[in-house]
């Protein structure tokens, strides 16, 4: 049986913060709040959180592996957009797009790369707010994700991958294909899964080591998730069960 996507989980130094940020620009709702994880409740019918924990560490990598790509409607919204986020705390940031590119690349407060889609893009026009977990990583990852989660591909081109939920709720999880990006140490932003209800954590991760996952220790001493890499070497979690 497949997992679920829990959360998507970011590494932060100002948990609130950067929840702030995050529920204006998916337009989200600020939920549990700890001290050490903020989490954003979706209102767009997505399945799952996403989750800021704090971490000491700053944001060393000139590039995450993950980035969200955020859609809209209307270049005046493009725009507004462009210029709300900005006032959070924002910024332009250089990664090499040329100015010929018609969507914005920002970074958040943390220095986070994200895009914000231009309204002419039409993979992503039937997304929401949030379009897409956008990831560096190749083709073959794609599908070790499509099987992890029972999502099925709605792109299988070029060596570009992109997996979707069965009912089309959420945002689309892509995958560019190489060249991939150096490796940091650790991933700023990763994926929690976790199997269903009634369903067990150890047999879990044995299916996922038999897709291509490895166990991995990053120093996580004793927790109730078990850390693990997936092909191309980016962490994720495998939770308890949960509803």
């Amino acid at each position: 049986m497949a997992a679920q996507l829990v959360a998507l989980s970011f590494d932060a130094n100002d948990p609130l913060r950067l929840a702030r940020f995050w529920a204006e620009a998916l337009r989200w709702e600020v939920g549990d709040d700890d001290g050490e994880v903020v989490s954003l409740v979706p209102t767009d019918g997505t399945r799952f959180t996403i989750d800021f924990g704090r971490v000491p560490e700053p944001k060393s990598a000139l590039l995450n592996r993950l980035h969200l790509d955020l859609t809209t409607t209307s270049l005046e919204d493009q725009m507004s957009t462009v210029e709300r986020l900005i006032e959070l705390g924002g910024r332009h940031i250089d990664i090499g797009q040329g100015p010929e590119e018609t969507h914005v690349v920002l970074a958040d407060p943390e220095g986070n790369e994200f895009c914000i889609i231009e309204p002419t893009n039409n993979f992503l026009s039937t997304c929401g707010r949030f379009g897409s977990i956008t990831c560096d990583g190749t083709r073959e990852v794609g599908y070790f994700w499509s099987e992890a989660l029972g999502w099925p591909l709605v792109w299988d081109q070029d060596e570009e991958t992109a997996i979707r939920a069965p009912d089309l709720t959420g945002p689309m999880i892509t995958w560019g294909g190489p060249p991939l990006h150096p490796k940091p140490p650790k991933n700023r932003l990763h994926l929690d899964i976790a199997p269903v209800a009634g369903g067990d954590q150890q047999a879990e991760v044995e299916r996922l080591i038999a897709l291509g996952a490895r166990r991995l220790d990053i120093g996580q001493g004793d927790v109730p998730w078990v850390v693990m890499a997936d092909p191309d070497d980016n962490e994720f979690c495998v939770l308890t069960p949960r509803n």
